[in-house]
């Protein structure tokens, strides 16, 4: 749960920790990325959610059902955005400022640091006031601690396999959300789209929605031109409610499709660790937002584009300050 949508690779050191801590059975993880697999075998935490306690868990809950009762999405009332991310004319959403200071706080709010104009944090959260404030949702995939949630209320959304059993992203025990056709895009439309009314009327500017990629681990059952399709939606209903709207990882979305979903930004965990930063640059200029873990990605990141784009070295915790992990720094 804290984390986005590129999910994380972890080094072999981290991976023995993390293996150990699996063993345990310790809580639920916290940091996402890529859409290459992790070391465990990918996941949209930096690393495995067994290795965190449940309350560092960026969602903290499952969803009210009153999200379910959501409308349906509503027209855009803003100019489809560019391939840089930027509308052709003044619209009701934006997206966050390039090159400005950016911290991720998904793993749990706090007071932001001196120079920071840009902060992420999960849609339970509160917006840091007076800056601009992007919303965490996992909007392809159930997050853990909601699984009983949608099995319960939205079963017929829940992707199974043949034999009808549930088909699950094991590495975060995340069961996937079926949205192989319009009738389902759009009842799950009416579900997230809940999740950024409530961001919207919290005051937030923009919406990181997790795991684009998830058709990758879908066994061939879902499709990339259904998840496409869904985030088409997604965008529309983003827009609507005047806000800008994140591609979260998957370096290999080309700028066609990007232009097709109408993505505003990025938001590209390890992407300097990985030789991908350019495949965000291609599609949105300066409007990339990029986390790193370690420090010699970070530095590689911010020698390459620490005078364009917003950089940010984050503990793949992504913990609060006191933790005894926390590592925050930005250039």
């Amino acid at each position: 749960m804290p984390f986005p949508g590129k999910r994380n690779r972890i080094k072999l050191g981290l991976a023995v920790v993390a293996a150990v801590v699996i063993a345990v059975g310790a809580g639920i993880g916290s940091a996402d990325a890529s859409t290459r697999k992790h070391w465990w075998g990918g996941g949209r935490h930096p690393q495995p959610p067994a290795s965190a306690s449940p309350a560092a868990s960026r969602t903290t809950g499952a969803p009210s059902p009153a999200a379910s009762a959501t409308p349906t999405t509503p027209a855009p009332t803003s100019p489809r955005p560019t391939a840089t991310g930027t509308p052709t004319k003044s619209g009701t959403w934006a997206p966050p400022p390039a090159n400005a200071g950016f911290d991720y706080q998904i793993g749990g709010a706090y007071s932001p640091p001196a120079g920071v104009g840009v902060v992420s944090r999960d849609h339970d959260a509160s917006p840091a006031a007076g800056l601009y404030n992007i919303c965490y949702v996992n909007a392809f995939q159930a997050q853990t601690e909601a699984n009983a949630w949608w099995k319960s209320n939205h079963p017929d959304l829940l992707l199974h396999d043949a034999q009808g059993n549930l088909v699950v992203d094991k590495d975060w025990n995340e069961i996937l959300l079926d949205f192989s056709t319009a009738d389902k895009r759009a009842a799950l439309t009416a579900i997230v789209g809940g999740w950024m009314d409530g961001c919207a009327g919290k005051g937030f500017k923009g919406v990181e929605p997790d795991n684009l990629d998830s058709w990758t681990r879908s066994g061939g059952r879902l499709t990339k031109a259904q998840a496409i399709a869904y985030a088409q939606s997604l965008v529309a209903h983003g827009h609507g409610k005047g806000l800008a709207v994140a591609q979260k990882n998957t370096a290999d979305l080309d700028t066609a499709s990007v232009r097709q979903i109408g993505f505003d930004f990025a938001v590209a965990e390890e992407c300097a660790d990985y030789d991908e930063c350019q495949n965000y640059t291609a599609s949105y200029g300066g409007n990339v937002i990029v986390i790193e873990y370690s420090q010699s990605q970070f530095t590689k990141a911010c020698g390459a584009y620490g005078s364009t784009l917003s950089i940010v070295l984050r503990d793949v915790d992504v913990t609060t300050p006191g933790s005894g992990s926390y590592v925050f720094k930005s250039c």
